[in-house]
């Protein structure tokens, strides 16, 4: 996926405005299991995905739990560091060879007091990650394991070829064993 058509899908920029921003992207390409960020760390950069899956996790005594898988043309960013520059709580791994494009947070808030415009964008690119992370609690908070996987099943049915069941389960909130009888059931 192009950046422009990321930039777009976060909010429209004028030419002059979208150049700007650009000239401080960079392509940067990393391979399948690699930790693109860690938790208590603080992450001075946004990245989004050009080509490739990658999952967020937290991690407890005894596993991973992962919250968030990302494909093409998502952004991936530790929020607590993008917004208040402080370490943030979650891992970021990459789960197939990734092509990304990188933006400094330092940059990109001078351009946010140059240029309303991106200004404006980076309000939007916020609101977005806050309505994902409220979906995501819903989610978590209503719905039970059967209705997690059947959704899972109907907006993002792509993960279950890409990505292993084990993440799969721990994203569902669920254990594997009863993700494979969920899946036998609606066979």
């Amino acid at each position: 996926m192009t950046i422009d058509k990321i930039i777009d899908t976060i909010y429209p920029l004028p030419e002059i405005s979208r150049e700007k921003l650009k000239q401080y992207i960079s392509e940067v390409s990393f391979p399948k299991g690699f930790c693109l960020m860690e938790a208590d760390k603080v992450v001075p950069y946004i990245y989004f995905l050009k080509k490739g899956i990658a999952r967020a996790y937290a991690s407890t005594e005894n596993n991973d739990i992962t919250f968030w898988f990302g494909t093409e043309g998502e952004p991936i960013v530790s929020m607590k560091s993008y917004v208040e520059g402080k370490p943030g709580y979650e891992s970021i791994e990459l789960l197939e060879d990734c092509e990304l494009y990188r933006l400094e947070i330092s940059k990109l808030k001078i351009l946010f007091n140059e240029d309303i415009y991106i200004a404006n964008w980076g309000r939007k690119f916020a609101e977005r990650e806050l309505i994902r992370t409220e979906e995501l609690i819903i989610s978590r908070q209503y719905k039970t394991a059967l209705e997690r996987y059947k959704d899972l099943m109907k907006y993002k049915p792509y993960l279950l070829q890409r990505v292993q069941l084990g993440h799969i389960a721990s994203y569902l909130g669920m254990s594997q064993v009863s993700l494979s009888r969920i899946r036998a059931e609606m066979k």
